[in-house]
């Protein structure tokens, strides 16, 4: 049987290679830049939402294969969710990457985003990681400044 870190691996480079998430949104409701200078990844995220919902993502841009997987899986685990509910999934996710301490239901509602736990081993690494999410938080939370 397969070690669980050749699992995590493989999700990581099937994810950091894979076409599906990256293309651009017809008519996006909004989008938001990313750029990691440390390393030269450089996304946009794209979004439509649909009332609070998230009803499309995707992204464009460049980067080394551990931020494009950490997008690509990000994507996945978003799409669908409430505004709310993604919010508080990246929140989880920055607090993994960062070492802090989550339960083993916490990591659950992560899904494949676990994949890239180890990565928080890595430091220079974990900026790649952290890009995509850092970038849809800024995104889901921009609106809610200027209406305040």
């Amino acid at each position: 049987m397969d070690n669980i870190n050749d699992i995590y691996t493989d999700v990581i480079m099937e994810h950091s290679t894979a076409t599906y998430n990256k293309h651009k949104i017809e008519n996006p409701t909004t989008s938001e830049h990313g750029h990691n200078p440390s390393c030269g990844d450089d996304i946009t995220i794209e979004v439509i939402m649909d009332h609070n919902k998230i009803k499309d993502l995707a992204f464009t841009g460049h980067g080394c294969a551990i931020s494009q997987a950490s997008t690509s899986i990000m994507i996945d685990l978003l799409k669908g969710k409430t505004k709310q509910e993604a919010i508080e999934l990246i929140q989880l996710f920055l607090k993994m990457i960062k070492r802090e301490k989550l339960t083993d239901e916490e990591l659950e509602k992560l899904e494949e985003a676990t994949a890239l736990k180890n990565i928080s081993n890595m430091p220079a690494r974990v900026k790649c990681a952290e890009l995509a999410w850092y970038t849809m938080e800024k995104l889901l939370t921009k609106n809610d400044e200027s209406k305040e």
